[in-house]
C-alpha cells in the first residue's frame, strides 16, 4: 500500500464540512469590510521568496521544497502567502487602482519541518493583505477583521501580543545594540542562534530555545529604540486598539519570522502554553511591494493555519455546525419503480432538495439502513402502490413526523420541497 506523504492529510468527507464552515464564516465576514478574493500559483519562482521572505528566514534557510523544472528554473512551492500576492499586484497592475486595496486568499502552503499537532508539511492558509495606508488605523482594520473571523467562530480564548520592531532606519540601530549584547553571550546561544546573529539578529528573539528565551529577558528591547515617526506610529496604533475595545498586550520581545516585517507586528496566542500557543500572526511590511520590484506601498498582513485554527477550535470544545448533505433518500424494489425513482430524483434536484436513490439494488431494508447511516433527512418508499395512486408519505427519520403528499404536479412536487426544506 502507498502511503501519504509525512507531514500531509486527508480530509475526509466526516470533517470536511468544518473546512467549509470556517472558510464560509471567514469570507462573510471580510466581504462585510469590502475584502476581494485573490488565487495565486501554488509554485513561483524561487527568486520570489528569497527576495521577498529573506535569506535570514529560516523559512527560506531550512523549510522551502525547491526543485528545477524541466527548463532548469528554479521553482519553489509556495512557503506563505503574502510574497505570492504582492507579486501578483505588480504584474497584473493592481497597484494602478484605488485604494487601499484589500484582498484574502485560502492557499496551500508548502514548508519542510517537522510535523507537530495542528502543524504540517503541506498545510492551508487563510490570509487578509491590504496595500496602500500608513496610517495605523489599517493595523487596525486587520486585527479586527481576523479577531471578526476568530469571534465568529465562537472562539475567544485567545489574547492580541503586539509589539513594534521600527522601520528600517531605527531598526538598524537596535540590531548594533542587539549583537553588542549577544557578542557576549555567544558562546551560550544555540547553533541555530549562532547563525542568526550573523544573517538576521532580530531572529534571535524569535528562538524557542529554552536557554535562548533565558538569554532574550536581558536583550535591549526594540521599542526603546524606535525613532519617532516610529514611537508615534505606535502610540496612535495603541490609542486605536483602546477606542475599538480590542484587548491587547505589548510584548516587547515579539518578532516575526519573516524578514519583510517593519514597525508593527502583532500575534494571537491562546491564553495557555503548549504546542497549540500561537493562533495566527501578521503585522505590517511596509518595503516589501518595493523589494519585489514594485512602488513604494505601505502594507499590514495577517495568516492563519486553517488545519491549526481547526485543532484549537476542537482543543476549546467548539462543534462547528453539520450540514444536512442528504435531504431526501428514495427507496425502491423493483426496476420499474427505479426508473419513476430517476425522474422524480431528478426533478427534486431541481427545485433544491438533495436526493439520493438505490444504485445497488439493495432490500428495502439495507436501503434504510443505507439512508440512516447517511443521515438523510427524510425519506420515501416508492412502491407500486405509490406509482398508481401518484401520491407517497414522506416520513422524517429523527422527528418521526410524515405527510402524505401527492406527486402527480409540479406544483405538488414544489409543495413536497417545501415541506422538507421548511421541516
Amino acid at each position: 500500500m502507498i502511503n501519504r506523504p509525512k507531514g500531509t492529510k486527508d480530509v475526509l468527507p466526516s470533517d470536511v464540512y468544518k473546512w467549509q464552515y470556517v472558510e464560509k464564516v471567514a469570507k462573510e465576514c471580510l466581504r462585510l469590510r469590502g475584502f476581494e478574493e485573490i488565487r495565486t500559483p501554488t509554485f513561483e519562482s524561487t527568486e520570489l521568496f528569497v527576495r521577498g521572505v529573506g535569506e535570514g528566514s529560516d523559512i527560506v534557510n531550512k523549510e522551502m521544497y525547491t526543485f528545477l523544472d524541466k527548463g532548469e528554473r528554479s521553482l519553489t512551492l509556495k512557503p506563505e502567502g503574502t510574497a505570492s500576492i504582492v507579486r501578483a499586484i505588480i504584474e497584473n497592475g493592481l497597484d494602478n487602482g484605488a485604494m487601499p486595496l484589500k484582498l484574502f486568499t485560502l492557499t496551500p502552503c508548502f514548508r519542510y519541518e517537522r510535523p507537530q499537532t495542528g502543524r504540517f508539511r503541506e498545510h492551508y492558509q487563510f490570509s487578509i493583505e491590504t496595500f496602500g495606508s500608513s496610517s495605523p488605523l489599517m493595523e487596525v482594520e486587520v486585527i479586527g477583521a481576523i479577531k471578526s473571523v476568530l469571534d465568529a467562530l465562537g472562539f475567544s480564548n485567545y489574547i492580541i501580543n503586539i509589539n513594534s520592531i521600527g522601520c528600517k532606519e531605527c531598526r538598524k540601530k537596535y540590531v548594533d545594540v542587539l549583537k553588542k549584547y549577544y557578542y557576549k553571550h555567544l558562546d551560550e546561544v544555540c547553533e541555530d542562534c549562532k547563525v542568526r546573529y550573523e544573517k538576521n539578529a532580530l531572529r534571535l528573539l524569535d528562538c524557542k530555545n529554552e536557554g535562548c528565551q533565558k538569554l532574550k529577558e536581558g536583550a535591549p528591547k526594540p521599542r526603546e529604540y524606535l525613532c519617532d515617526d516610529c514611537k508615534k506610529h505606535f502610540d496612535e496604533l495603541l490609542k486605536l486598539l483602546d477606542a475599538s475595545k480590542i484587548r491587547y498586550r505589548i510584548n516587547d520581545n515579539l518578532v516575526r519570522g519573516i524578514d519583510y516585517y517593519s514597525r508593527t507586528v502583532f500575534e494571537f496566542l491562546t491564553e495557555e502554553k503548549g504546542a497549540l500557543n500561537v493562533v495566527c500572526g501578521g503585522g505590517r511590511y511596509d518595503g516589501l511591494v518595493e523589494e519585489l520590484g514594485g512602488k513604494p506601498i505601505p502594507s499590514v498582513g495577517v495568516g492563519l493555519g486553517i488545519e491549526h485554527l481547526l485543532m484549537l477550535l476542537e482543543k476549546n470544545s467548539i462543534e462547528l455546525p453539520k450540514p444536512v448533505n442528504l435531504d431526501l433518500y428514495i427507496a425502491t424494489t423493483s426496476l420499474n419503480e427505479s426508473l419513476k425513482a430517476v425522474e422524480l430524483a431528478r426533478e427534486l434536484r431541481a427545485l433544491g432538495v438533495a436526493t439520493e436513490i438505490d444504485t445497488m439494488e439493495r432490500s428495502l431494508k439495507a436501503q434504510m439502513k443505507y439512508a440512516d447511516k447517511k443521515e438523510a433527512k427524510c425519506v420515501i418508499i416508492l412502491g407500486e402502490d405509490e406509482i398508481n395512486t401518484k401520491s407517497v408519505t414522506l416520513k422524517f427519520m429523527q422527528s418521526k413526523k410524515e405527510y402524505k403528499v401527492n406527486i402527480d404536479t409540479h406544483q405538488n412536487l414544489q409543495k413536497l420541497a417545501e415541506i422538507i426544506k421548511n421541516n
